[in-house]
């Protein structure tokens, strides 16, 4: 008998152990990075991404007043792709439950299908928060990743962690969900002013410190063609970090360890951002000023080297990043910042990880750094008197 459709046959034997089950499941996710300065061909790696599918796109306001979403809706429309197009305030302010309940109920307005994709045109902000809405959304769609700033470049826009702050800490809401590619466009990048640039920056210092002390050597040779976005440093440093963070977030996609380098300044980074209202300090900003205080603990434990610490922040420095806690934007009380660490120490079970640098490009991972020894290393970025090289 003919028939059409998609034939499926089992032969399932029946189960009679009196023991537990044992269920395994795998999963491979396969992406690619797209990195050009051509406007043009931006745009056709979108398009040859998308595959025929539909697409909503998604962004933040400031980002609409620009060319880069015009020339996207543009070319999605005289494709007969584009589904629709929103936008959210800008900030990190809108990382919310709030604003990824706007979005489920204007995709589900849309009627946006399985089979149709979310693209992500924005900075980090936006890069968290649609992925966590297209994790969501129907268990989970397709979505693409547009960005355009340098820390989603580098950053933010790889690897699938997505998530939404809540007010007791930063990222509390999130799952693992990675995209169906990333195209970063550096022609972008000339949207953006100096303190974006330099935050951006501070996520590529990180990659550096922890994985690549060639990446350490290439931005600190480069800083000013880097802060300017001159080519082709400006292109290599995405490139790399592309790379870097690839690698590492291949050998565990779902953190399970907890254990990832990648973390590095994030600890007090996350802190400091939680205690000032997420917002006032960018984001690269307070993990630049996260990773003076854990190579400073370091330092203290005898485990870092005083020249290569100085180095890091050094380049911290150049970077025009903030080391010192009065560099802050808004400068969080010492007592705020030790409080948000232990609200994070209270959701990760009483534990509090801290990646600590061993030299460029290694690690040590512990959770056995006390308050006293954060207290410290705070007190010592507000000292008058530093010893030679401290920030």
């Amino acid at each position: 008998m003919a028939v059409n459709g998609h034939i499926v046959r089992d032969r399932i034997p029946l189960s009679t152990t009196p023991s537990a089950l044992q269920v395994t499941h795998e999963r491979q996710d396969t992406y690619r990075i797209h990195v050009t300065a051509d406007p043009h061909k931006a745009l056709q790696a979108i398009l040859d991404e998308l595959d025929g599918r539909r697409a909503a796109v998604i962004t933040e306001r400031t980002v609409a007043a620009l060319p880069p979403y015009d020339d996207l809706t543009r070319t999605l429309r005289q494709h007969g792709l584009l589904l629709g197009t929103i936008a959210v305030p800008p900030g990190e302010r809108s990382k919310t439950l709030d604003t990824a309940y706007l979005l489920l109920d204007w995709l589900s307005q849309l009627d946006l299908a399985r089979r149709d994709v979310i693209i992500a045109l924005g900075g980090g902000m936006i890069i968290d928060t649609v992925g966590w809405v297209a994790s969501a959304y129907m268990r989970g769609v397709p979505y693409i990743n547009v960005p355009t700033t340098l820390l989603a470049q580098v950053d933010a826009a790889i690897g699938g962690k997505v998530a939404v702050d809540h007010n007791s800490a930063k990222n509390l809401v999130g799952a693992f969900h990675q995209p169906r590619a990333v195209i970063s466009c550096l022609t972008h990048l000339d949207t953006l002013d100096t303190r974006q640039t330099s935050a951006g920056l501070a996520e590529a210092v990180k990659k550096a410190v922890i994985a690549s002390p060639e990446y350490f050597d290439f931005i600190e040779t480069h800083a000013d063609d880097l802060l300017h976005h001159r080519l082709p440093a400006t292109e290599t440093l995405v490139r790399a970090a592309g790379a870097i963070k690839s690698q590492l977030v291949g050998r565990d996609p779902y953190e399970n360890d907890l254990r990832r380098p990648l973390n590095f300044g994030h600890t007090v980074g996350h802190a400091v951002e939680t205690t000032t209202g997420y917002g006032p300090v960018l984001h690269g900003e307070a993990v630049a000023f996260g990773m003076v205080i854990a190579a400073d603990i370091s330092r203290a434990r005898g485990l870092l080297d005083p020249a290569t610490a100085d180095r890091i922040t050094h380049l911290l420095t150049a970077l025009n990043l903030p080391v010192r806690l009065h560099q802050l934007r808004a400068e969080p009380p010492i007592d705020d910042v030790l409080a948000a660490l232990g609200k994070i120490r209270q959701i990760r079970d009483g534990s509090l990880r801290f990646v600590l640098p061993l030299e460029l490009g290694t690690t040590l991972i512990v959770d056995d750094v006390t308050e006293d020894e954060v207290r410290a290393a705070l007190l010592r970025t507000t000292a008058d008197d530093l010893p030679a090289g401290r920030p």
